[in-house]
């Protein structure tokens, strides 16, 4: 199972962390690795070239984990508002797309937010 937890401040989206493999075909054949892997580099390319924001990624392949985030995307980080609104949108778009996907494939993925207020 992927476990998808989308990072949140004061309403605002700015990241995400995904952990794990779908299972839900063999390498190669697996249609929502696939999807997830293809989306997420279209949120980090929106973010990072389009919307001209940093945006930071590590990633573990032997944990098979990735964690993207912007603060660019948080007002109190954001040079230009209507980039930080574009950089939390994209972050948005991308979970609420998600949680669409996992109402059918709800074996294989699992969608969150972290509020940061749930932080301790």
């Amino acid at each position: 199972m992927t476990r998808v937890t989308f990072y949140r401040r004061g309403g605002f989206f700015y990241g995400f962390e995904e952990v794990g493999h779908s299972g839900f075909a063999d390498a190669g054949d697996d249609v929502l690795c696939a999807a997830l892997s293809s989306m997420t580099m279209l949120v980090v390319n929106m973010i990072e070239v389009s919307f001209e924001t940093d945006v930071q990624y590590l990633i573990d392949e032997d944990k098979a984990k990735i964690t993207v985030t912007s603060l660019g995307a948080l007002p109190d980080y954001a040079e230009d508002e209507k980039k930080q609104y574009a950089a939390s949108g994209a972050f948005k778009g991308y979970y609420d797309q998600l949680c669409d996907l996992a109402e059918e494939y709800y074996d294989y993925l699992s969608v969150e937010i972290k509020d940061d207020e749930d932080i301790v």
